[in-house]
């Protein structure tokens, strides 16, 4: 089972970058999609379902803005749409789609690099999402969250951590929460395989970043600690670019 966690930050622009093809290259068995910025009759489907496609969406309210959605080739046995909180479903934050051994969510984190407000209500979604998906995981045993984080867990995994040390998505209580998070009975997949630097899944789009590969790691599996022994490999395929972010990969038995 491939799993790809990718924000494309615009489903149709990355479409006219070339995405089908690659998503028929990449041939995931599940692909969880953040920052769609569309609905599906805006899009057109067709090509997904020949390729033999379930596809279930979740935009958010406001048009062109955020949005998740799953597309699986195996028909989910069940498919949650939001979090039963107006403030994030509004926003379109969360799909989960649940599997016979599985259960799948694609996930949009907010960013708080806007200013105050939106930080103040990244820290609010974090508490809120650490709860959720902890009652989630008595339910669903096997979890597997994927999505765009939007938080750099060590230094390892940000270009510059000493100049990026107040920055948002760097700051010491969200780097806290995911330590905990994570050590509360999930695995970071990836690095679980793969312990080496300059591993990143976004580049800002300004002073070539990306060239560079000035980069920031912000897109996850994290996966349920019973699903240990089913991992077989993760990683991040940065040649993909359709979006400042990269998809990334994780397989299990």
């Amino acid at each position: 089972m491939k799993v790809i966690s990718y924000n494309v930050n615009g489903i149709r622009a990355a479409i006219s970058k070339g995405f089908i093809d690659w998503m028929k290259s990449a041939n995931p068995d599940v692909l969880c999609l953040q920052e769609i910025k569309a609905s599906p009759e805006q899009v057109g489907v067709f090509e997904l379902e020949e390729m033999g496609y379930h596809h279930y969406w979740y935009p958010a309210q406001k048009k062109g803005y955020s949005g998740v959605a799953i597309f699986s080739k195996e028909e989910p046995i069940n498919v949650s749409y939001g979090c039963g909180e107006k403030k994030y479903d509004d926003e379109g934050r969360i799909i989960r789609a649940d599997f016979k051994n599985c259960s799948v969510m694609s996930v949009y984190h907010p960013s708080g690099s806007s200013g105050e407000e939106r930080q103040a209500f990244k820290m609010e979604w974090l508490d809120f999402f650490y709860d959720y998906a902890h009652d989630l995981k008595k339910k669903q045993t096997n979890l597997i969250l994927s999505g765009d984080f939007n938080i750099c867990h060590k230094a390892i995994d940000i270009h510059n951590p000493v100049s990026n040390a107040k920055t948002s998505g760097f700051l010491p209580e969200e780097r806290q929460w995911m330590e905990k998070f994570i050590n509360s009975g999930f695995i970071d997949s990836f690095r679980f395989f793969n312990q080496n630097p300059h591993q990143y899944s976004w580049w800002s789009y300004r002073a070539g970043s990306r060239g560079k590969n000035l980069g920031w790691r912000i897109d996850y599996h994290l996966v349920s600690a019973s699903l240990e022994s089913q991992l077989l490999k993760a990683s991040i395929l940065p040649e993909a670019m359709h979006s400042d972010h990269c998809p990334v990969v994780v397989e299990l038995k």
